[in-house]
């Protein structure tokens, strides 16, 4: 049997970055960012369910960002309805909630250490905190 991959998600109101585990499920890469329009509804779900078809994923981590006081608040309730669209497209995929408390800060901290200006950071962002989100699922079940 062939294994699956996983992927975190990082969900934004207007991008969402993918990043993909390798097979072992050892590592984390940037995979892509889809733009998305939370407010029409246009989550790029299609988008998504064809990256899960063609990377054989069997996992989504979506990063849930939680208030530092453990209680959800907008976008946490955002990446919520996220999972929940997501779960009407594909039914049978397993996904699950990550903490993802500090990994866009961490991911900024990361760029900034790496010496790339602002526009190139804005670019990569979404995607290179979706690495940390899955990173740290990751570690968490080696």
């Amino acid at each position: 049997m062939l294994k699956q991959k996983i992927i975190g998600l990082d969900v934004g109101s207007k991008t969402v970055g993918v990043a993909i585990s390798d097979l072992m499920g050892w590592t984390a890469q940037g995979l892509d960012t889809l733009r998305i329009d939370e407010e029409n509804e246009d989550l790029g779900i299609d988008k998504l369910v064809d990256i899960i078809n063609r990377e054989n994923v069997g996992t989504v981590i979506i990063g849930l960002p939680k208030n530092m006081n453990n209680s959800i608040g907008f976008r946490g309730e955002a990446s919520l309805h996220y999972k929940d669209k997501l779960q009407e497209a594909l039914p049978t995929l397993e996904i699950k909630m990550w903490d993802e408390r500090l990994s866009t800060m961490a991911a900024e901290k990361s760029l900034l250490e790496a010496d790339l200006s602002r526009q190139k950071r804005k670019k990569v962002i979404d995607k290179m905190a979706a690495v940390f989100i899955l990173q740290g699922y990751l570690d968490s079940i080696q």
